[in-house]
């Protein structure tokens, strides 16, 4: 692999990439209408924008898989019109979907399409090599070469679509939500790899939601709306509020900040988990989940808390212990698979669109409201589907989380990946469960969809239902959890109140540098009080949610620290604990940013 170095580096602030005046149209849906944009070398550019607005599009553009309906393209001088010219330009892109193939190994994976029809770039050894040498740098731990990329969790597979990118060293680096299936520590270890790149002179192309990201990583930001550029900001004018601004129109930062957390009004429980072991060898804990609460779940990348919410929903099944789900009738019912989650009023909302959300050959409308089709039918045993109701639900969910699509009959893979997953969360919430369970549901939304989204849990606990919510980004839980417990091997770690929730806290909590007082805490949402009075003799009832005696680590710092964490690697039948590596201290600048200290 040779390095670009020399070629660049000589050219930095040059414009690399200038598009003027582009339109793009899929059919009657307007994806871009006259936008213009411009990236240099030696820059990290960020393209900012609400779902809908057209910024993927425009990465696809420059990418060379889309063509333009008008305007001019032009990349290093060039104008690609197929991947491959992209990539003899030195052009490599991550695009938002993790596109790999389950059925074969890493390697082939990172290399898959790196050799030509009669040619070998590298021996099948130094491809093995370079494979491990690359993955666990970019991931900070060991990984498998030949394991199956299917048995890998999302982080890991996430990591094998970037290291593909990375190989040929490229000029541009076009990265379309990459980070959205990486935990902090993961995106911390990508964007030094992205800085090391800009430093040597290549353009780094990022389209992302984040905001607390890309106000930290970017150098300048070009803001999209409604298919038009509307505004590029400089590193110095890259905040969160000028962000907004630009994206809605309007000022609406800091709305979330004045937001409460639902406080339940009742110690009745949704649901009830007992001696519940996620792995053979984790602890095994309780949990109780109110009615009218919002429970916050966090932790590094394999550290057992998406395991908790598929087995709470039905989706997969502990090592031991049961999930019931409280009845309408006042019993309890089991939830042992997803058939009886569903029976028992209980939805899931999964993250990972393309795996375990979207119908890809349907329509965004079937795609919507498919789960309603037994409940919503008319003409006795005939069972005509009840297309007018299920009509105006679609309407309602569609306009609450603002959807944009041309006709609900169009396939739900003509919307962009943001209005895909409001889909999915409008199937939870068109299902009216008393449970409501989402798995990093806001990956690839918008800010305003996300306002919205929390605003609609919020209205759903206050209603007397419950809702479990996991996320990658602690900030998500801000005036919005009523209470948020962290994992660490497989079992809860620490908790703490949603109420004047402090982020560092959760934070170091994830990396193990607390004592887990808040499992015991009496403090309101953390602790409810007594059993409610409908207890059967003999039932144990754990009043906190978890409890589990959680020992303080024997070497606390006062400072916060980073724990390497090194993710499941094997299939997850196998239900491998995570390793844990050496401590290095990470601390925080006055922006919330990390700075790395020496190892001790």
């Amino acid at each position: 692999m040779t390095s670009i170095a020399p070629d660049i580096g000589q050219t930095l602030g040059r414009e690399t990439i200038l598009v003027r005046g582009v339109k793009k149209y899929f059919g009657p849906t307007r994806a871009l209408d006259g936008a213009s944009f411009s990236a240099r070398a030696g820059e990290i550019h960020a393209i900012v924008g609400g779902n809908g607005c057209g910024k993927s599009t425009m990465a696809k553009v420059v990418s060379g898989i889309l063509p333009v309906d008008s305007g001019t393209v032009s990349i290093l001088g060039e104008t690609p019109s197929t991947p491959a010219e992209s990539r003899s330009l030195g052009i490599s892109t991550v695009y938002q979907e993790v596109l790999v193939a389950d059925e074969s190994s890493v390697v082939d994976n990172i290399f898959m399409g790196a050799d030509r029809l009669f040619t070998k770039t590298l021996s099948q050894d130094r491809k093995v090599a370079r494979a491990a040498e690359l993955m666990e740098e970019l991931s900070g731990e060991p990984v498998d070469p030949h394991a199956l990329v299917g048995t890998l969790p999302l982080g890991l597979k996430q990591w094998i679509t970037i290291a593909r990118a990375l190989l040929s060293e490229p000029k541009i680096l076009i990265l379309d939500e990459s980070s959205a299936a990486l935990d902090f520590d993961s995106t911390e270890r990508l964007f030094a790899r992205m800085r090391a790149l800009r430093d040597r002179g290549a353009t780094i192309l990022i389209v992302t939601h984040r905001i607390a990201e890309l106000v930290r990583i970017s150098d300048r930001a070009t803001v999209f709306r409604d298919g038009r550029d509307v505004g590029v900001l400089e590193k110095a004018d890259i905040t969160e509020k000028n962000l907004l601004r630009l994206m809605t129109g309007e000022d609406r930062s800091g709305n979330h900040i004045h937001a409460e957390a639902p406080l339940p009004k009742t110690t009745e429980r949704a649901m009830k988990a007992r001696q519940i072991a996620l792995w053979p060898n984790a602890r095994a804990f309780d949990f109780d989940l109110l009615r009218g609460e919002v429970v916050g779940i966090a932790g590094l990348d394999g550290q057992g808390q998406d395991a908790f919410v598929r087995v709470l929903a039905g989706v997969a099944t502990a090592f031991q212990g049961l999930v019931q789900v409280a009845g309408r009738d006042g019993g309890w019912a089991p939830v042992r698979n997803l058939a009886e989650a569903v029976a028992g009023k209980v939805a899931y909302v999964s993250g990972d669109r393309k795996r375990e959300g979207i119908f890809a050959s349907l329509s965004i409308f079937e795609n919507m409201v498919m789960p309603l089709y037994r409940e919503k039918k008319r003409g006795g045993v005939l069972g005509f589907i009840d297309r007018g109701t299920l009509t105006t639900i679609f309407k309602r969910e569609a306009e609450n989380l603002l959807i944009k699509f041309g006709a609900k009959e169009d396939r739900i893979t003509s919307l962009s990946g943001g209005n895909q997953q409001k889909v999915l969360i409008g199937r939870g919430f068109a299902m009216r469960p008393d449970v409501i369970i989402l798995n990093d549901p806001a990956r690839g939304i918008d800010v305003g969809a996300k306002t919205e989204l929390y605003r609609h849990l919020r209205n759903y606990a206050e209603e007397g239902r419950a809702v479990v919510y996991l996320s990658s980004e602690i900030e998500e839980f801000l005036g919005f959890a009523t209470r948020v417990i962290v994992f660490r091997d497989g079992a809860p770690f620490d908790a703490f109140d949603g109420r004047g929730l402090e982020p560092k806290k959760v934070l170091e909590a994830m990396f193990g540098q607390t004592g887990g007082e808040g499992l015991a805490s009496r403090s309101y949402g953390l602790r409810p009080g007594r059993a409610p009075e409908t207890t059967q003799p003999g039932d144990r009832v754990v009043s906190d949610g978890p409890r589990i005696h959680v020992p303080a680590p024997s070497r606390s710092k006062p400072l916060t620290v980073g724990v390497e964490r090194s993710a499941m690697t094997a299939a997850p039948h196998t239900q491998t604990k995570p390793a844990i590596k050496p401590i290095r201290i990470v601390e925080f600048d006055e922006h919330g940013a990390p700075t790395e200290r020496g190892r001790p």
